[in-house]
């Protein structure tokens, strides 16, 4: 037995592992490059169950059609060593199990059980919020952070958790106290810098939210392509507000989009980020083809309803119709296979496939089966993931495929709402006063 970096037993008498089970929980906890070194490790000693099951969760963070497929040999590999591991160990392993079978109630009551039993796993707690993020437990997720606070004080990554599980439950006050001590614990703290830009956004304090997150894109340099590209992405919403679309679309240009093409997140970054700079008027050329090729050769993958709302929209927005074709008639034949006892699959019955449904509609300009479509899913679009800014964009599909199928006296209320929630914010002046128009 050696202890990791949280103090903590597990079964491997290789110090070459232990650092590798490290350097994957600080690269995860951080937002770092350097977690494959979890692959390494888990080669280096096989019966090293922690090692298997972390090396299956990065398989899985990569959010491909093949994560489960490539995750599972790790965790079978593990499972002849279950009887010598720690306790710690086996239920990391079960909770990646779970992960990989779709069953996101077991994978979080398991990371629940680690957090009870070894509080000073600050991995887990971060692996806990991730399931509830995707599964929309906002709750859940404030309530692991403040419990793992009084264990976790001096680590500024904490204070970040702890900011945006506040803004995500609109505590906006606490949340931005929250992520300013993690900051100034730590200036380069970039999930505290994202927590901050949610409330600036939510307030609609575009200007200094811009100023904010350029004064810290320093620090993002050496983050992972979603840290670095998201908070890019902030920045551009805040330039969108203030109706500066073109500044916007210089910073997909020179920032959002191109890091790391490949994957889920940046993908996800892109088209919603388009999708933005049409809402505002702008022709955004053959940007759309660039995204949806890469989102073509994924194939229908169905790992998350954000996601395939996400690639579905890319797709028809590029005018990729067969492709986008193939992809709703696959969800179609998922979904009627999943479980409904599960809750992923009431989750993608009641929200995954209509909503779907009506992105890929919109994306092709047939607004009134867009706004048919798209309705039923908005009341439970906390459901598939994402944050309020990213689910935001299914709302605004809604709102405009409304007002382009005649549904004036019915979006007119929401567009008007969203002025007097924010009324420092250009954007909905400039919305309002279009919608007059039609």
């Amino acid at each position: 037995m050696l202890n990791d970096r949280w103090a903590l037993p597990v079964a491997t008498d290789d110090p070459a592992v232990v650092a590798g089970l490290d350097t994957f929980d600080t690269s995860f906890i951080t937002y770092g490059t350097t977690a494959a070194a979890v692959w390494e490790a888990a080669k280096t000693d096989p019966a090293c169950v922690m090692a298997q099951a972390k090396a299956a969760a990065l398989e899985m963070f990569l959010q491909t059609g093949q994560s489960s497929v490539k995750a599972a040999p790790w965790l079978r590999q593990a499972e002849p060593h279950l009887d010598t591991a720690t306790e710690r160990e086996k239920l990391w392993h079960a909770q990646v199990a779970a992960w990989v079978d779709g069953d996101a109630e077991t994978a979080i009551a398991l990371c629940r059980e680690i957090n009870r039993r070894w509080p000073q796993d600050l991995a887990a707690v971060k692996m806990t919020q991730f399931h509830m993020f995707h599964v929309g437990d906002l709750a859940g997720m404030l309530e692991v952070a403040e419990a793992a606070l009084p264990v976790h004080r001096h680590v500024p990554e904490m204070h970040g958790m702890l900011a945006f599980a506040l803004e995500e439950m609109n505590r906006l006050d606490e949340a931005e106290t929250a992520a300013r001590q993690a900051i100034a614990m730590k200036r380069a703290e970039p999930w505290a810098h994202h927590a901050i830009a949610h409330v600036m956004e939510t307030q609609g304090r575009c200007a200094e939210g811009f100023d904010f997150m350029s004064g810290l894109a320093d620090t993002w340099a050496d983050r992972n392509s979603f840290m670095l590209s998201h908070n890019w992405w902030h920045a551009a919403l805040f330039a969108i507000d203030s109706d500066r679309p073109e500044q916007a679309l210089r910073l997909y240009d020179d920032r959002v989009w191109g890091v790391w093409k490949e994957y889920s997140q940046d993908q996800v970054n892109a088209v919603a980020l388009l999708a933005r700079l049409e809402f505002a008027g702008l022709d955004v050329g053959d940007r759309w083809q660039d995204v949806a090729g890469y989102i073509g050769k994924r194939g229908p993958e169905h790992v998350e309803p954000f996601l395939d709302a996400h690639y579905l929209l890319g797709l028809t927005r590029a005018g990729r119709a067969v492709a986008a074709a193939d992809m709703l008639a696959s969800l179609r034949d998922y979904v009627a296979r999943q479980n409904p006892e599960r809750l992923m699959g009431r989750i993608w019955h009641a929200v995954g496939l209509p909503l779907a449904e009506g992105v890929a509609a919109y994306g092709s300009g047939d607004w009134r089966t867009a706004f048919t479509r798209l309705k039923p899913a908005l009341d439970g679009l906390q459901q598939i993931g994402g944050s309020h800014a990213q689910r935001d964009l299914f709302w605004q599909l809604w709102l405009r495929a409304g007002a382009k199928a005649g549904e004036i006296a019915t979006v007119k209320p929401y567009f008007e709402r969203r002025a007097a929630e924010r009324p420092n914010v250009p954007k909905h002046r400039r919305e309002l006063a279009q919608l007059a128009q039609i």
